[in-house]
């Protein structure tokens, strides 16, 4: 007897350029960990600081960018703010990983077209469902993303 094709049960494999945008590296090196054994077709570009952050979004286009809140030269809203016109026009996707609870930062880079925000520690499932929402274009789940004023 045959065994059932169940390929079509899978998810498609993501593909896409990933943005990471944190200075602290065990942090790094979990999401490389992350997408180098789920997510093969997804290529990680890694900066270390807001500035470089906003240069490598401009340079290398990425899908989706995980940004820090917290780097050592700038404010994750700050990188928000220079990258506006990106996330505006060319749709880019942002997702800001704090280990804060909700702050004024959290809803002004929300204003300013911030697409999801989590809170630290990763979590591997949130990660991954973030990861396929912002690779796919499918949107957020409303209950992860903050209540509207």
């Amino acid at each position: 007897m045959p065994t059932p094709d169940t390929t079509h049960d899978r998810p498609p494999e993501l593909q896409g350029k990933l943005l990471y945008i944190e200075d602290e590296a065990v942090n790094v090196q979990l999401v490389e960990e992350i997408v180098a054994h789920r997510h093969p077709g997804v290529m990680l570009v890694h900066a270390s600081t807001g500035a470089e952050g906003v240069l490598l979004a401009r340079s290398e286009r990425p899908d989706f960018v995980l940004l820090d809140m917290h780097l050592p030269d700038m404010s994750g809203l700050e990188v928000v703010r220079q990258l506006n016109v990106e996330i505006a026009n060319q749709g880019l996707r942002v997702t800001i990983l704090t280990g804060d609870s909700l702050s004024m930062d959290i809803i002004k880079a929300m204003s300013l077209g911030a697409y999801e925000y989590w809170v630290k520690p990763l979590n591997l499932q949130l990660f991954e469902d973030g990861l396929r929402r912002a690779l796919t274009g499918r949107r957020p789940d409303p209950a992860r993303r903050l209540p509207a004023r």
